[in-house]
């Protein structure tokens, strides 16, 4: 029964994935990009999460935090291009 949650819950999350990657190709501004982007960052940390589960092992707890550190570092840098233009501003 588990199991077959697990699997259903994989489908879903790689539905949304397809999805939030059509966000990121054809979205209509910049700012629906980067939250695509984050999104994207947050649901593959679920899929791997799930995908722990399923093969009882923790393994790939490192992959997990590493891609959660790159997303959001990722998210903020490009938002603070989007905002103020540059990411490191010089003379800070």
């Amino acid at each position: 029964m588990m199991n077959t949650i697990l699997t259903i819950a994989l489908v879903i999350m790689a539905i949304t994935l397809a999805l939030l990657f059509i966000r990121v190709i054809i979205g209509p501004s910049i700012p629906d990009r980067i939250l695509a982007l984050d999104a994207i960052g947050v649901t593959l940390v679920g899929f791997i999460g799930i995908i722990m589960i399923k093969q009882d092992t923790i393994v790939y707890s490192d992959v997990v935090l590493l891609l959660s550190i790159l997303a959001f570092v990722g998210t903020f840098a490009l938002s603070k291009f989007l905002e103020r233009g540059v990411v490191i501003e010089p003379g800070d």
